[in-house]
């Protein structure tokens, strides 16, 4: 693939707005593999990386965009060649180095995950950064014990990015799926996803967290953090497990150390972010196997570069339903 002079790219200098300009390729950061970027997403990071006062990235200027998929055009690695399709997602990129927003980018090789078979770099994109946790967080419940024999599954911020795809995968792979959310008029959407019951967020969380309540949750997959995950911990099923990998409902904890000794409840943190190589790679594969969801094209939204000053202040705000795709070029 012939690279062109110069490229389009979207750049923040951290005052909370973002711009498209033009650059060339020798403003690309270092790295050893550069990609012809077809898709990338739009994350909550993301939207946070326009201001620098949330400290989320390291430098500015800087091009956000946490994940992307492409073709590589060059690279110094052994490991990758000219046209082959790749994803890379997490460790610095849109925060400390160039990110997705961008024609073309230049990354570590070390960084690079080979596109598996069964996805699309479209595909691979609706999965992103989102579907990517979601699965680790499934990944990680199964590894702690959990069959389609144990229900239910709950499943908090379920219309959003990685609620979404857990609907999705955990529906895929069978299990009983109990989704909570406070938008009412999305109840067709999970439904369609595959939750078999669908609760107010408010039925998560009671006005008063008692240190044990009703055993009511298998296990669950929560990207909220906050008040909702200590009444989850204190309302999961002896030995049940719980994959956190979220802070939208706060950071703090309010749990006691009860649901551990007396039930044996895991609470396991989803680091989607490092996780090691061998793990991302088998993670992906499932992500285009058996936890590939059903559903990918419901839930997309495919925006271009132009539209996203809109999205980023629509995901800041929650007011985006599923994933957003961002076509490059």
């Amino acid at each position: 693939m012939t690279e062109t002079k110069t490229f389009k790219a979207f750049v923040t200098t951290g005052d909370g707005e973002g711009q498209i300009v033009e650059r060339a390729f020798d403003d690309l950061p270092t790295g050893e593999v550069t990609i012809k970027v077809h898709y990338s997403g739009v994350n909550f990071k993301d939207a946070l990386a326009l201001n620098a006062k949330t400290k989320v990235a390291k430098n500015y200027p800087i091009v956000p965009g946490i994940d992307l998929a492409g073709e590589v055009t060059s690279s110094e690695d052994s490991a990758f060649k000219p046209g082959d399709h790749v994803i890379v997602t997490s460790y610095e990129l849109g925060v400390g180095h160039d990110g997705g927003y961008s024609e073309f980018a230049r990354v570590p090789a070390k960084w690079v995950v080979p596109l598996p078979d069964g996805l699309s770099t479209r595909e691979a994109m609706i999965i992103g950064t989102a579907g990517f946790t979601a699965a680790l967080s499934v990944h990680r419940l199964e590894e702690s014990g959990l069959t389609t024999k144990d229900k239910p599954v709950l499943v908090t911020g379920a219309t959003g990015g990685v609620g979404s795809m857990a609907v999705s995968m955990l529906s895929k792979r069978g299990y009983s799926i109990t989704a909570s959310t406070g938008k009412k008029s999305e109840h067709p959407y999970l439904k369609a996803l595959g939750a078999e019951e669908i609760i107010n967020r408010e039925d998560v969380t009671p006005e008063k967290i008692k240190p044990l309540q009703e055993q009511r949750w298998a296990a669950a997959v929560d990207p909220t953090g906050g008040r909702p995950l200590a009444s989850i911990l204190s309302s999961t099923k002896q030995g049940g497990a719980v994959a956190v990998s979220g802070l939208t409902a706060g950071a703090d904890l309010p749990v006691t150390v009860m649901p551990f000794i007396l039930r044996g409840v895991d609470l396991l943190g989803i680091d989607s972010g490092f996780c090691p190589m061998e793990l991302r790679l088998n993670v992906w594969e499932r992500a285009a196997t058996d936890l590939k969801p059903d559903h990918l094209e419901e839930i997309a939204t495919e925006i271009n570069m132009d539209q996203l000053p809109k999205a980023l202040k629509d995901i800041s705000q929650s007011n985006v339903r599923g994933r957003i795709l961002v076509k490059m070029g």
